[in-house]
């Protein structure tokens, strides 16, 4: 692939060209088999994309994956960009590239809202997909959500975003999890996913989906349309942008994802009974790591695929992390080795979570450990439960949001160092159709400054790690309700591994609200 790109770079004139981790749609969890950037680099996380000029290739990284870029590539070949917390990509490479440098890009796999950005620094040039998809073709599995699990009917929820327009006028929704939402469908039949791969043209008195195979009938509807089309320059990427550009009106805010945002009432409760169920299967990955010998990353990940699906789940949300000891240092570690085999005193991260039948995604971190746990893991461990629990009781009013509660955190382990161990990704993120969910989201980027609103649900997910050593990350799904963070999650925190000697009286009575076994 790295020569075909080079072969662009030349015939188009071009200084670099930016290799994508997204699809169409632009989701965040794209197949490996879909994925340009992967194919390029191998590097499997599922976020980052690369550029490459005459002469180099750069990764770009966060923090989440620091460790498992390194681990990963050739550096011989590729040379990984670490970006720090505030970083963004494109302020990252406009310090690495001249203004004005020529860059191409592929514009199904890119924003609008990022192509302008980049059109601030460089010169884009757009370019044809140069990548063949290695994916198997998949039978979709398209399922409609029952009402009683999702609280409002697909048209209830079109009518409300019909009263933001004009007769004349149509709404261009272009990301999975906002038609997904629309329609209240599903298709569990691609790995760690829910959404279903379709645009959707809605005007006053119809709504219709698009496939990629009914494409050319697409465009023809968005040509005769005769008032504005409406869109999202965030997530409607710039070759559909083109089709459109001369009648195109953006949302001043994106009502779809305001509404997808706020959880109605049932399902705040279909939830509770989604975590319910994701809390068995990992109380019982717990019970097997306790009770049984020689067992691997694999084995337990196999297990957990188990008791997942032993207890309803249609799906997996995400790749799960099994990681024992220095893999747990790694934020993303999705390996799951057979070699990696638990003895006394081996500490195991598990990340994981799940889809049921109501196409919400679980998402749940714990930290166990085999037999005894030395003093640093219960140091470590203990200081990530108390940074949770200091986030989780933070007081919210009208104006809170996550880039406060974010760094409420990063103050407490300021004041609270243990020396080699850093925090280095956000607080949390929304969740919902898609494990990853905005808005909201709690870090200290910008995007966090969004305010916290009723029956919003997110993660609270502080962790600590040192590449020499290990990881801990304890992450419990939340929601907000009458102005109070709740949890979602009950599942236990492990005695064994708490010092109760550095919680003060007040992280005491915190824990009490949760089972400690």
């Amino acid at each position: 692939m790295l020569n075909k790109i080079r072969n662009i770079l030349k015939e188009k004139s071009l200084d670099i060209m930016l290799v994508n981790s997204t699809n169409e749609f632009l989701v965040e969890y794209n197949t490996l088999g879909e994925n340009a950037r992967y194919g390029l680099t191998g590097f499997s996380g599922s976020t980052g994309d690369a550029v490459v000029t005459k002469d180099k290739v750069y990764l770009f990284v966060d923090g989440r994956y620091h460790i498992q870029a390194d681990n990963e590539v050739d550096h011989d070949i590729i040379t990984v960009v670490k970006l720090q917390n505030g970083d963004t990509f494109i302020s990252k490479i406009a310090e690495l590239f001249p203004v004005n440098s020529r860059l191409g890009i592929v514009p199904e796999k890119n924003s609008q809202a990022r192509i302008e950005d980049f059109a601030n620094h460089f010169e884009v040039v757009y370019c044809d997909d140069f990548f063949e998809s290695t994916c198997s073709n998949i039978s979709e599995q398209i399922e409609e959500i029952d009402v009683n699990l999702c609280g409002k009917t697909s048209e209830e929820k079109l009518e409300i975003l019909r009263e933001n327009f004009a007769d004349n006028d149509a709404v261009l929704v272009t990301n999975a999890e906002e038609v997904s939402y629309l329609f209240n469908l599903r298709d569990f039949s691609v790995p760690y996913s829910a959404k279903i791969m379709r645009r959707a043209i809605i005007t006053k008195n119809s709504a219709n989906l698009y496939s990629k195979n009914n494409f050319e009938e697409y465009k023809k509807e968005l040509s005769d349309i005769r008032g504005r089309i409406i869109a999202d320059k965030k997530t409607i990427n710039g070759r559909d942008f083109e089709i459109i550009k001369d009648k195109v009106d953006y949302f001043q805010s994106n009502i779809i994802a305001e509404m997808k945002s706020r959880k109605t009432d049932a399902e705040i409760e279909h939830y509770k009974t989604c975590f319910e169920r994701t809390d068995r299967a990992v109380r019982a990955i717990r019970d097997y790591i306790e009770n049984n010998e020689n067992i691997s990353e694999y084995d337990i990940d196999v297990q957990l695929e188990k008791e997942f699906k032993k207890y309803g789940a249609k799906s997996l949300s995400f790749n799960s992390i099994i990681a024992k000891d220095k893999n747990s240092a790694l934020a993303h570690y999705s390996k799951s080795s057979k070699d990696e085999i638990l003895t006394d005193g081996s500490l195991v991260l598990i990340d994981c979570g799940a889809y049921y039948e109501g196409g919400l995604a679980t998402d749940i971190t714990r930290v166990f450990v085999k037999g005894q746990p030395l003093p640093l893991h219960k140091k470590v461990y203990t200081t990530v439960l108390k940074a949770f629990l200091n986030a989780f009781n933070t007081k919210i009013n009208e104006s809170s949001n996550g880039f406060e509660i974010d760094a409420g955190v990063r103050k407490f382990f300021e004041n609270n160092p243990i020396d080699g161990f850093i925090f280095n990704h956000g607080l949390g993120h929304g969740i919902g159709i898609s494990v990853h969910e905005y808005p909201p989201n709690l870090s200290c980027n910008e995007l966090a400054k969004v305010t916290l609103q009723e029956n919003m649900c997110f993660t609270i997910e502080p962790g600590l790690y040192n590449k020499d050593y290990f990881g801990v990350r304890l992450e419990n799904s939340c929601y907000l309700k009458n102005g109070k963070i709740n949890s979602f999650v009950k599942m236990n925190y492990e005695k064994k591994l708490i010092d109760f000697n550095l919680l003060s009286e007040q992280e005491k009575i915190w824990l009490n609200e949760f089972e400690v076994i």
